[in-house]
Protein backbone atom coordinates (compact mmCIF):
# COMPACT_ATOMS: atom_id res chain seq x y z
CA UNK A 1 0.00 0.00 0.00
CA UNK A 2 1.21 3.37 -0.84
CA UNK A 3 0.65 6.88 -1.22
CA UNK A 4 3.71 7.40 -3.76
CA UNK A 5 1.63 10.23 -6.44
CA UNK A 6 1.35 12.41 -3.46
CA UNK A 7 5.05 12.63 -2.46
CA UNK A 8 7.84 14.22 -4.10
CA UNK A 9 10.73 12.03 -4.24
CA UNK A 10 14.51 12.52 -4.99
CA UNK A 11 18.27 11.75 -3.80
CA UNK A 12 20.26 14.97 -3.31
CA UNK A 13 22.97 16.93 -1.46
CA UNK A 14 21.94 17.95 2.63
CA UNK A 15 20.24 20.89 1.67
CA UNK A 16 17.11 22.81 3.47
CA UNK A 17 13.94 21.54 2.54
CA UNK A 18 11.36 23.53 1.37
CA UNK A 19 8.14 23.32 2.89
CA UNK A 20 4.53 25.27 2.03
CA UNK A 21 3.64 24.54 5.73
CA UNK A 22 4.43 26.26 8.76
CA UNK A 23 6.79 24.49 11.37
CA UNK A 24 4.30 23.80 13.33
CA UNK A 25 2.29 22.05 11.34
CA UNK A 26 4.93 19.60 9.86
CA UNK A 27 7.10 16.61 11.10
CA UNK A 28 10.72 16.30 9.67
CA UNK A 29 12.10 12.63 10.16
CA UNK A 30 15.90 11.20 9.77
CA UNK A 31 16.27 7.58 10.03
CA UNK A 32 19.86 6.73 9.67
CA UNK A 33 22.40 3.90 10.21
CA UNK A 34 25.62 5.59 11.15
CA UNK A 35 27.61 2.31 11.26
CA UNK A 36 29.20 3.29 14.61
CA UNK A 37 30.89 6.38 12.52
CA UNK A 38 32.48 4.31 10.27
CA UNK A 39 33.56 5.61 7.33
CA UNK A 40 32.92 3.29 3.89
CA UNK A 41 33.29 4.07 0.06
CA UNK A 42 33.60 0.66 -0.75
CA UNK A 43 32.87 -3.11 -0.14
CA UNK A 44 36.63 -3.72 0.40
CA UNK A 45 36.33 -1.17 3.23
CA UNK A 46 34.68 -3.56 4.92
CA UNK A 47 37.91 -5.72 5.25
CA UNK A 48 40.39 -3.17 5.34
CA UNK A 49 38.74 -1.28 7.67
CA UNK A 50 37.53 -4.31 9.92
CA UNK A 51 39.48 -3.48 12.49
CA UNK A 52 37.65 -0.27 13.40
CA UNK A 53 34.56 -2.13 14.62
CA UNK A 54 37.06 -2.73 17.62
CA UNK A 55 39.72 -0.44 17.90
CA UNK A 56 39.52 4.15 17.90
CA UNK A 57 39.94 5.63 14.92
CA UNK A 58 40.99 9.00 14.20
CA UNK A 59 38.79 9.77 11.25
CA UNK A 60 35.49 9.00 13.69
CA UNK A 61 35.08 11.67 15.38
CA UNK A 62 34.90 13.80 11.89
CA UNK A 63 32.63 11.94 10.62
CA UNK A 64 30.51 12.17 13.57
CA UNK A 65 30.74 15.86 13.28
CA UNK A 66 29.46 15.31 9.32
CA UNK A 67 26.51 13.64 10.32
CA UNK A 68 25.88 16.00 13.25
CA UNK A 69 26.02 19.13 10.29
CA UNK A 70 23.75 16.90 8.28
CA UNK A 71 20.96 15.96 10.69
CA UNK A 72 20.48 19.73 12.39
CA UNK A 73 17.55 20.56 10.34
CA UNK A 74 15.07 17.79 11.09
CA UNK A 75 12.99 17.37 14.57
CA UNK A 76 13.36 13.55 15.24
CA UNK A 77 16.12 11.35 14.32
CA UNK A 78 16.41 7.48 14.63
CA UNK A 79 19.72 6.15 14.83
CA UNK A 80 21.36 2.30 14.28
CA UNK A 81 24.31 1.06 14.71
CA UNK A 82 25.55 3.50 17.47
CA UNK A 83 28.23 2.91 20.25
CA UNK A 84 27.28 3.87 23.61
CA UNK A 85 30.73 4.83 24.79
CA UNK A 86 33.40 1.75 24.52
CA UNK A 87 36.97 1.38 23.32
CA UNK A 88 36.32 1.51 19.74
CA UNK A 89 34.62 4.90 19.79
CA UNK A 90 37.11 6.71 22.36
CA UNK A 91 34.40 6.17 25.04
CA UNK A 92 32.42 8.76 23.76
CA UNK A 93 28.57 8.25 23.80
CA UNK A 94 27.81 8.79 19.99
CA UNK A 95 24.19 9.61 20.60
CA UNK A 96 24.84 11.86 23.31
CA UNK A 97 27.53 13.57 21.15
CA UNK A 98 25.41 13.66 18.40
CA UNK A 99 22.12 15.07 20.29
CA UNK A 100 24.80 18.15 21.86
CA UNK A 101 26.40 18.92 18.70
CA UNK A 102 22.70 19.43 16.89
CA UNK A 103 21.61 21.12 19.34
CA UNK A 104 18.79 18.56 20.37
CA UNK A 105 17.71 19.26 23.39
CA UNK A 106 16.65 15.60 23.61
CA UNK A 107 18.01 12.14 23.25
CA UNK A 108 17.87 8.30 24.57
CA UNK A 109 20.00 5.45 23.91
CA UNK A 110 19.02 1.75 24.35
CA UNK A 111 21.88 -0.90 24.12
CA UNK A 112 20.85 -4.12 22.39
CA UNK A 113 24.08 -5.87 22.59
CA UNK A 114 26.61 -5.29 25.47
CA UNK A 115 30.19 -6.38 25.18
CA UNK A 116 31.60 -4.47 27.75
CA UNK A 117 34.39 -2.21 27.33
CA UNK A 118 34.74 -3.16 23.67
CA UNK A 119 31.65 -2.62 22.12
CA UNK A 120 28.18 -1.15 23.06
CA UNK A 121 25.71 -1.63 20.04
CA UNK A 122 22.65 0.33 20.63
CA UNK A 123 19.86 2.19 19.03
CA UNK A 124 19.69 6.03 19.40
CA UNK A 125 16.64 9.06 19.35
CA UNK A 126 17.36 12.55 18.84
CA UNK A 127 14.20 14.95 19.53
CA UNK A 128 13.43 18.71 19.36
CA UNK A 129 9.87 17.32 21.04
CA UNK A 130 10.36 16.08 24.39
CA UNK A 131 8.93 12.70 24.61
CA UNK A 132 6.36 11.77 27.38
CA UNK A 133 7.72 8.39 27.67
CA UNK A 134 10.20 5.84 26.17
CA UNK A 135 10.49 1.75 26.62
CA UNK A 136 12.94 -0.28 25.63
CA UNK A 137 11.75 -4.12 24.01
CA UNK A 138 13.64 -7.03 23.15
CA UNK A 139 12.76 -8.26 19.91
CA UNK A 140 12.56 -12.08 19.37
CA UNK A 141 15.22 -14.15 17.58
CA UNK A 142 17.34 -16.97 17.79
CA UNK A 143 20.48 -14.15 18.33
CA UNK A 144 19.90 -11.57 20.99
CA UNK A 145 21.01 -8.66 20.07
CA UNK A 146 18.09 -6.53 18.61
CA UNK A 147 15.56 -4.34 19.88
CA UNK A 148 13.17 -1.63 19.63
CA UNK A 149 12.97 1.78 21.45
CA UNK A 150 9.55 2.62 21.48
CA UNK A 151 8.72 7.15 22.30
CA UNK A 152 5.13 8.40 22.91
CA UNK A 153 4.99 12.08 22.05
CA UNK A 154 2.33 14.44 23.19
CA UNK A 155 0.08 14.60 25.86
CA UNK A 156 -3.11 13.98 24.13
CA UNK A 157 -4.99 10.63 24.49
CA UNK A 158 -3.77 9.30 21.08
CA UNK A 159 -0.28 10.22 20.72
CA UNK A 160 2.12 9.97 18.46
CA UNK A 161 4.11 7.15 18.52
CA UNK A 162 7.45 6.40 17.40
CA UNK A 163 9.14 3.02 16.91
CA UNK A 164 13.03 2.71 16.29
CA UNK A 165 14.26 -0.47 14.51
CA UNK A 166 16.87 -2.46 13.75
CA UNK A 167 15.40 -6.03 12.45
CA UNK A 168 17.45 -9.09 11.42
CA UNK A 169 19.16 -10.30 8.83
CA UNK A 170 17.06 -13.42 7.78
CA UNK A 171 13.32 -13.32 6.84
CA UNK A 172 12.17 -15.88 9.27
CA UNK A 173 13.39 -13.82 12.35
CA UNK A 174 12.52 -10.57 10.51
CA UNK A 175 8.87 -11.43 10.18
CA UNK A 176 9.08 -12.68 13.84
CA UNK A 177 9.96 -9.20 14.74
CA UNK A 178 7.77 -7.48 12.68
CA UNK A 179 4.86 -9.25 14.04
CA UNK A 180 5.90 -8.15 17.69
CA UNK A 181 6.05 -4.64 16.39
CA UNK A 182 2.42 -4.83 14.69
CA UNK A 183 0.88 -6.52 17.80
CA UNK A 184 2.98 -3.78 20.34
CA UNK A 185 1.28 -0.67 17.83
CA UNK A 186 -2.24 -2.36 17.13
CA UNK A 187 -3.71 -0.17 19.65
CA UNK A 188 -2.17 3.45 18.25
CA UNK A 189 -3.63 5.84 15.98
CA UNK A 190 -0.94 7.60 14.65
CA UNK A 191 2.28 5.32 14.59
CA UNK A 192 5.89 5.88 12.74
CA UNK A 193 8.43 2.87 12.40
CA UNK A 194 11.57 4.27 11.32
CA UNK A 195 15.04 2.23 10.86
CA UNK A 196 17.06 -0.24 8.81
CA UNK A 197 14.50 -3.15 7.91
CA UNK A 198 17.02 -5.33 6.22
CA UNK A 199 14.88 -6.30 3.23
CA UNK A 200 13.44 -4.01 0.96
CA UNK A 201 10.27 -1.96 0.81
CA UNK A 202 8.52 -4.83 -1.93
CA UNK A 203 9.09 -7.26 0.84
CA UNK A 204 8.19 -5.62 3.59
CA UNK A 205 4.66 -4.15 2.14
CA UNK A 206 3.46 -7.42 0.32
CA UNK A 207 5.15 -10.50 1.66
CA UNK A 208 5.80 -9.35 6.07
CA UNK A 209 3.53 -9.15 8.65
CA UNK A 210 2.81 -5.36 7.82
CA UNK A 211 0.31 -6.87 5.07
CA UNK A 212 -2.73 -5.13 4.91
CA UNK A 213 -1.56 -3.20 8.31
CA UNK A 214 -2.34 0.40 8.74
CA UNK A 215 1.36 1.51 7.45
CA UNK A 216 2.41 2.98 4.33
CA UNK A 217 5.43 3.72 3.62
CA UNK A 218 7.14 6.85 2.27
CA UNK A 219 9.96 5.96 0.61
CA UNK A 220 9.30 2.84 -2.19
CA UNK A 221 11.64 4.03 -4.42
CA UNK A 222 14.72 5.09 -2.96
CA UNK A 223 17.72 3.77 -2.17
CA UNK A 224 19.58 3.74 0.67
CA UNK A 225 22.46 1.06 0.14
CA UNK A 226 25.34 0.70 -0.43
CA UNK A 227 26.05 4.35 0.12
CA UNK A 228 28.91 4.69 -2.58
CA UNK A 229 26.40 2.97 -5.13
CA UNK A 230 22.85 2.63 -3.59
CA UNK A 231 21.06 -0.46 -5.29
CA UNK A 232 18.77 -1.65 -2.15
CA UNK A 233 16.19 -0.43 0.21
CA UNK A 234 16.60 -1.53 3.28
CA UNK A 235 16.37 1.66 5.34
CA UNK A 236 12.44 2.68 5.93
CA UNK A 237 10.27 5.31 7.02
CA UNK A 238 6.38 3.97 7.48
CA UNK A 239 3.71 5.33 8.68
CA UNK A 240 0.07 5.19 9.72
CA UNK A 241 -2.03 6.80 6.90
CA UNK A 242 -2.93 10.07 9.26
CA UNK A 243 -0.10 11.33 8.12
CA UNK A 244 0.01 13.35 4.91
CA UNK A 245 3.42 12.57 2.93
CA UNK A 246 5.00 15.54 2.00
CA UNK A 247 8.78 14.82 0.75
CA UNK A 248 11.22 11.71 0.73
CA UNK A 249 14.96 12.46 0.54
CA UNK A 250 17.87 10.32 0.27
CA UNK A 251 20.81 12.28 1.49
CA UNK A 252 24.01 12.30 0.47
CA UNK A 253 26.54 11.24 2.46
CA UNK A 254 30.34 9.26 2.77
CA UNK A 255 30.15 8.73 6.48
CA UNK A 256 28.84 5.15 6.82
CA UNK A 257 27.88 2.43 4.53
CA UNK A 258 23.73 3.80 4.91
CA UNK A 259 22.80 6.28 3.48
CA UNK A 260 20.56 8.69 5.60
CA UNK A 261 16.56 8.56 4.88
CA UNK A 262 14.60 12.10 5.69
CA UNK A 263 10.64 12.62 5.51
CA UNK A 264 8.61 15.57 5.70
CA UNK A 265 5.04 14.85 6.85
CA UNK A 266 1.71 16.89 7.65
CA UNK A 267 0.99 16.70 11.72
CA UNK A 268 -2.12 15.17 11.91
CA UNK A 269 -4.66 18.04 13.07
CA UNK A 270 -5.03 16.62 17.01
CA UNK A 271 -1.11 16.15 16.97
CA UNK A 272 -0.60 19.52 16.09
CA UNK A 273 -1.77 20.89 19.30
CA UNK A 274 0.14 18.32 21.77
CA UNK A 275 3.32 18.44 20.15
CA UNK A 276 5.71 21.73 21.47
CA UNK A 277 9.12 21.52 19.80
CA UNK A 278 12.03 22.75 22.06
Amino acid sequence: MSNKNQIRVHRGAHQEMKSSLSAEARLRLVSYNIQVGIETNRYRDYVSGSWRHFLPCSRRQRNLEHIANLIRDYDIVALQEVDAGSLRGDYINQVEYLAMRGNFPHWYLQINRNLGRFAQHALGLLSRIPPQEITEHKLPGVVPGRGAMVARFGSGARPLVVVILHLALGRRTRNLQLEFVRELTKDDRHVILMGDFNCEAEELMRESPLVDSPFIIADESLHTFPSWAPQKKLDHILLTHHFPIQQAFVLENATSDHLPLAVEVELPHELKKSLVKG
